[in-house]
């Protein structure tokens, strides 16, 4: 399981844009601990302009997040992407009845 910290705040599109893409571009499932910058007077300060930031348990950041390719880079560095997820969304090329692997599952495509 990967476990992270998510700076946001209520109604925070981006945030969600983030979550989605971390739903599905995460080779694992997702630990996500949500902290509302609005409670605190020091994290708005420290996160206003920058949300949504995600951070690891070894405390390394990613701002921006919401960006796939930032995200990805950020989860490859980690060890934490889903390599052939990430491959269909770049548009590589393969085989027209291969299965999709996601989280160790195969997907087949329809005919």
């Amino acid at each position: 399981m990967i476990r992270l910290t998510l700076y946001t705040t209520l109604g925070c599109h981006l945030c969600s844009l983030l979550e989605a893409n971390l739903e599905r571009l995460a080779n694992a499932e997702v630990a996500l601990k949500r902290i509302d910058i609005a409670t605190s007077a020091s994290l708005l300060a420290l996160y206003a302009e920058r949300i949504p930031v995600l951070m690891d348990e070894a405390g390394a950041m990613l701002e921006r997040g919401f960006e796939a390719p930032r995200l990805a880079a950020w989860l490859a560095q980690r060890n934490w992407l889903d390599q052939s997820v990430w491959a269909l969304e770049r548009g590589a090329k393969r085989a027209p009845n291969a299965p999709t692997v996601h989280r160790g599952r195969r997907y087949l495509k329809a005919p």
